[in-house]
This record gives C-alpha cells, sequence and structure tokens, in this order.
C-alpha cells in the first residue's frame, strides 16, 4: 500500500510537533510505502534539516507555509471572474456561517457553499497555474468586504473595519497557499493508495483536494484538536478578525470531518471535542499514541524488588530504629515549567506532605517553556525558599532546602527513566493538560502516581493510580501521605499500572492500530478507475451528474415510510388467574 503522510510542522523535520510518533509509525510499517507531504512553519525548522528516513519512505516533498514567493502567473478576465466567483463565495459562507459556540456545527446550507467555493478555486489554481497573487490582490479584499456588508452577515462581520478586513485577508491567503502547489497531480497525491493527515487544519488540505479530484480516501489523525486551537489563540484581535477566523476554520473542519473516511482522536477528551465540532460518531476510531517503552523497561522490571526492600526497611522501625535513619521518601515531579502546571499548589501541598512526613523530599526536574516559564521558575524557587527554610542537622552544618530544582542531563537527572528511577511517587499537578506523556512513562517504570483531574488523565490512569481535583492542596497532599505510608499499595498500585501502559500506550499497539485501520479504509473504498462498457470502453454519463458535485445531497437519506405501513407488534397480554 502507498500511503501519502501530510504533515504541518513535523515529520520529518529534526523539531516539530508529532515528528517522533509519525518517524515510529512509518519505520513499523515497514510493509508499507510512503510519500510525506510536509508543511514546515518557518526558516528554523528548515535550516535544521530532517530526521534519517527509512528506505520504505520513497518520496519527500515540502512547501514552508510560513513565506510564499510570486508564482508569476497572470490571470486573463475569465480566470479573474472565476477567482471573484468563487472568493466571493467563500468568503460569503464566513460572514453568514453561525457564530463559534451558537451551534455545534456549522449549517447545511454554509458548509455547502464553503466546500463548493473551495473545491472551485482549487479547480482554478490547477488549471491557471496557481492563486498566490490572485489572493493578495485587492480583488480579494474587495470581495471580503462586500460579504461582510451584504444583507444576512453577521453582526461582527458588518462590524469589521479596514484593519480587520485586511488581516482576516492576510490569513486566508496564507491558509489557502496549499491550493497553489503542484502536488494534485497522477504522479503526486493521485497515485496514493490513501492520504493520512498527521494533523487536522491546513495539513489536511491536501487530503481534500486529493479525495475531490481522484477519490483517494483521506483519514485524519488528532490528538489535540486544531479547531480548539484557533478558538481559543488571537485573544487580542478585533471581534470582526476573532469571528471571521473562527467561522473559516470552523468550516474546514467541518468539510474535513464530513470527507474523511475515519477520524483518529488520541484520547477521549479529543473525542468529546471532535464531536462537539461536528464529528460523525460512526467515523470516529480512538487509537492511544504510541511510546517507547524500552528506556523505561529496566526501572519498570526493577521496581517489585525495589518495593519489597523498602517495606523491610521500614518494618526495623517497629524494632527500635528511629525515622531519621530510615530511608526517606520522594516525591517527583517532571516536566515543563509553566503556570499551568500549577506548581505553586504542588508546593503548598508538599507543606502538607513534610508536616505528615518530614523526611520527604521534592524533585522538580524539567525545563521552563519561555520567558514565561523562567519567571514562573523564578516565582516558584521563592516560594519554597519561604515554605522551607534551608534545613541543617547541627549548627556547623550547611543547610539544604527539602525541594530541588532540577534539569534533564544535569547531576542525578541524566534521564526521565533516572528520576522516576528514583522516585516514591511521581505527581501530576496540572490545571491544563491534553495527552500526559509524561505521566505513561512513570507508569511504565511502574511507579504509583498521584494526578489532578484534568485532560486525558482518568483516561490514561484507570484504576492504577489517585486521582484528585486541581488545585486543591489538601486533597494532593492527603493522597500523596497516604501512598508513602503504605508500601505494599504503592507496589500493587504500580504494578498494574505498568501493565495498563504496556498494554495501551505501546508503539506496537499503536502501529498495530494503523496497519488495521489502513486496510479497512483502502478494503471499503472503491477501486478508482471508469465505468466500462461490455465491449470494454468508457461510459462517461455512467455516473449521475450529482455525484460529482460535493454537497449533502449526495450522500444516502432514508426513505420515508408511511406510519400505516409501519409493522407495530402487539402488546403481549398475560391473563391472571
Amino acid at each position: 500500500m502507498r500511503i501519502g503522510l501530510l504533515t504541518e510542522g513535523g515529520y520529518p523535520y529534526v523539531g516539530g510537533e508529532g515528528g517522533v510518533w509519525c518517524d515510529r509509525l512509518v519505520r513499523g510499517l515497514d510493509g508499507h510505502e510512503f510519500d510525506v507531504y510536509a508543511f514546515s512553519v518557518g526558516q528554523g525548522q528548515e535550516d535544521a534539516g530532517w530526521v534519517e528516513l527509512p528506505p520504505q519512505v520513497r518520496r519527500v516533498r515540502t512547501a514552508p507555509l510560513w513565506a510564499a514567493e510570486e508564482d508569476g502567473v497572470v490571470h486573463g478576465r475569465r480566470a479573474r471572474r472565476r477567482f471573484a466567483e468563487h472568493y466571493g463565495e467563500l468568503t460569503a459562507a464566513l460572514c453568514t456561517s453561525a457564530e463559534p459556540g451558537a451551534a455545534e456545527k456549522p449549517g447545511t446550507a454554509e458548509a455547502d457553499r464553503f466546500a463548493n467555493a473551495l473545491h472551485g478555486l482549487a479547480e482554478l489554481a490547477r488549471d491557471e497555474g496557481g492563486l498566490v497573487a490572485a489572493l493578495r490582490s485587492e480583488q480579494a479584499v474587495r470581495a471580503l468586504e462586500r460579504a461582510c456588508r451584504a444583507p444576512g452577515a453577521r453582526r461582527a462581520a458588518r462590524e469589521a473595519r479596514v484593519s480587520d478586513l485586511l488581516t482576516v485577508a492576510d490569513h486566508l491567503e496564507r491558509a489557502l497557499r496549499p491550493l497553489s502547489l503542484d502536488w494534485y497531480e497522477e504522479d503526486g497525491l493521485g497515485a496514493v493508495d490513501l492520504c493520512h493527515a498527521a494533523s487536522g487544519g491546513i495539513a489536511a488540505l491536501p487530503g481534500l483536494l486529493a479525495r475531490h479530484f481522484f477519490g483517494v480516501p483521506l483519514l485524519v489523525t488528532e490528538y489535540g484538536v486544531r479547531l480548539r486551537t484557533h478558538y481559543l489563540t488571537r485573544p487580542d484581535a478585533s471581534p470582526a478578525v476573532r469571528s471571521l477566523l473562527a467561522a473559516f476554520h470552523g468550516l474546514l473542519t467541518a468539510e474535513t470531518y464530513r470527507a474523511a473516511s475515519y477520524l483518529v482522536p488520541g484520547n477521549a477528551h479529543a473525542r468529546r471535542w471532535q464531536e462537539r465540532c461536528g464529528a460523525d460518531r460512526t467515523k470516529l476510531r480512538t487509537i492511544h499514541p504510541g511510546l517507547d517503552a524500552t528506556p523505561f523497561a529496566r526501572v519498570g522490571e526493577d521496581r517489585g524488588e525495589e518495593e519489597r526492600e523498602k517495606s523491610e526497611k521500614r518494618e526495623t522501625r517497629g524494632k527500635g530504629e528511629t525515622r531519621e535513619h530510615a530511608e526517606p521518601h520522594t516525591l517527583v515531579w517532571l516536566g515543563r515549567v509553566e503556570p499551568a502546571r500549577d506548581l505553586v499548589s504542588l508546593l503548598h501541598a508538599f507543606a502538607e506532605v513534610r508536616a505528615a512526613e518530614p523526611g520527604t523530599r521534592l524533585r522538580i526536574v524539567g525545563r521552563p517553556s519561555g520567558p514565561e516559564g523562567e519567571a514562573y521558575l523564578g516565582h516558584c524557587r521563592a516560594l519554597a525558599a519561604q515554605l522551607f527554610p534551608d534545613e541543617a542537622d547541627g549548627p556547623h552544618a550547611v543547610g539544604r532546602n527539602p525541594v530541588s530544582f532540577e534539569e534533564l542531563g544535569g547531576s542525578g537527572a541524566e534521564t526521565t527513566a533516572d528520576v522516576h528511577a528514583g522516585a516514591t511517587v511521581t505527581v501530576l499537578s496540572s490545571v491544563v493538560e491534553g495527552f500526559p506523556v509524561g505521566l505513561i512513562e512513570a507508569m511504565f517504570c511502574g511507579r504509583a502516581t498521584v494526578s489532578t483531574d484534568v485532560g486525558a488523565v482518568v483516561e490514561v490512569i484507570g484504576g492504577t493510580g489517585l486521582v484528585v481535583p486541581p488545585r486543591n492542596p489538601r486533597a494532593l497532599a492527603e493522597a500523596c501521605v497516604s501512598l508513602l505510608r503504605d508500601p505494599e499499595r504503592r507496589a500493587r498500585l504500580g504494578a498494574a499500572a505498568r501493565a495498563r501502559a504496556l498494554e495501551l500506550f505501546s508503539v506496537e499497539q499503536n502501529v498495530a492500530a494503523f496497519r488495521g485501520l489502513y486496510l479497512e479504509t483502502v478494503a471499503r473504498t472503491p477501486v478508482r478507475r471508469p465505468v466500462l462498457d461490455g465491449a470494454g470502453d468508457p461510459q462517461p454519463f455512467a455516473a449521475p451528474a450529482e455525484a460529482h458535485v460535493p454537497g449533502h445531497w449526495t450522500e444516502p437519506t432514508p426513505r420515508a415510510v408511511p406510519t400505516w405501513a409501519v409493522e407495530t407488534p402487539e402488546p403481549v397480554t398475560e391473563t391472571v388467574r
């Protein structure tokens, strides 16, 4: 099978979102061929180069989303008229689509109008050689202005100023750049058996066009729903800009969800968002991300023996050993340092843990995320110094704070597995979380965990760890203390967590699930060949004309049945004697 893998800002570039997952998928499916069609998101990503590609990657074609050169295409009068018609329809759909949040998905009329306009622009770009100049022209801005001022436009669109129109037109030009690419030929995306978009949004647009031009089935994976991200961006933009851009991405997502053969969320949290954004439940297939368990195998296998030894040491306390000479407990937090991780609540919870278990230490391991993370790390260091003054064994000894801030690769924290190896309990304190990869790594290591109930945490943990409400230091502290005082329970939970992670979140299960979904998708897709008559000649009118026009009217609808024709079973009565 030949797969067209569509990515944005990830594989095959060295750095980027989803690159590791795509690389593991491609290497695991060595029985298939892959053509990679990738969008880069910056000059730095281009300069960093590609990862080492396996032999099953037959072709790589890239295009920058961050820059577009003039294509030199000069449209004639007929082409300009076609562009004005299709671009005007597209912008009119944006201005009349329902307000974000007013409905779960766009109306049928707006969705069909948007799809027809998008495909019309794609056909024009294919016929003329590109649309870069047209999308940047004054004609495009005028068409957007007419749509905003037309009767029936939403209030936010009608109130758009000239600066707002220029901002929206510029965004639409960048978003529609994939229409001008030369990927949509018989020897390009027309030659693949299946398009797999590694994310929604712009990455799926070439898959939509491959399906439109050649009938290639489309598979879309979303570990983070792009439409949700667009709703949360541009908080400082004007209401008109936010409304129009939200409408564009909402309509693009609706068309992607409609055209895709299958949608693959990475967890139940993403699945609920897809359903809220209009996805058909019958198309949803949840496949959890696959993580490599090999680096954590040694730590996980040694965990059982380690817990038994610690249990024996603590039992000696009843025979005369003092608490000060017992091996101290260690709580470990690992991740990116940023406000969403709520380390402030963790530090306040640790103050209560120290009151109950004085020998316990807390290791915070991770790098700050940007300038905001740097400032937050400084705030957390100051709070730790205030809550826990340096402790010393005597008047002439150097004090030591029970909270340590470290980075991976530093002293005593060479790898993630090394960090978890020294943990008694792993803690997650986030108030915002997607798919908690760090939690799965702790599960691979056989560690008992205490987590806040955010994102996909409950789905990942199952019944193998303790889950508490977010922003609740007391609940977090009580859960940690209960595990610190019960080594047998820690051992049971750690063993169960490791078994669950190996069963659900390994690379092997991820690759096997996608292999089966690829085969199922292709098996359900009609062979793309013309209909022939008895003599072997093509029949150009064998399929009805409306079958080639995108829209909901091409989908079969249930036949209406009169009520008198519906068989109604007679109620069964029982005689009581």
